[in-house]
């Protein structure tokens, strides 16, 4: 016999922070966009953050990542096994079925880019 127990509910902003944890783990990417570009509000619960817009709706989920990759990686590549590790992730530790997973490369970090960086932080 199954007992209700109550229900269990999970913030739309852990999918997201599961989603850019899963993305920045891939050896590719450079860093998430600072933002979404082009994202409107649908129908089901939408959050956007940093890179990463996740969209629910009953118990699926819909992904879009924007990313600028390392230089010299194979960009294809990249994004494959990055849908491949996003989907896994989300069924992993949710358990919610993904009903896609978009990846956007809208950039390429560059050497110079790099320099910039730690100059600001004071290394360069």
């Amino acid at each position: 016999m199954e007992e209700n127990l109550g229900k269990v509910t999970i913030a739309p902003n852990v999918l997201v922070t599961i989603v850019q944890k899963t993305s920045m783990s891939e050896p590719g990417v450079a860093q998430l966009c600072d933002n979404v570009p082009g994202v409107k509000r649908l129908l089901g619960i939408h959050t956007v953050s940093r890179g990463v817009a996740v969209s629910v709706e009953g118990k699926s989920v819909k992904v879009n990542v924007h990313l600028i990759a390392r230089r010299g990686v194979d960009l294809l590549q990249m994004g494959l096994n990055l849908q491949k590790s996003i989907t896994r992730a989300m069924q992993d530790i949710v358990g919610m079925e993904v009903r896609e997973v978009n990846i956007h490369i809208d950039d390429i970090a560059t050497e110079l880019s790099k320099v910039s960086e730690d100059e600001k932080a004071g290394t360069g």
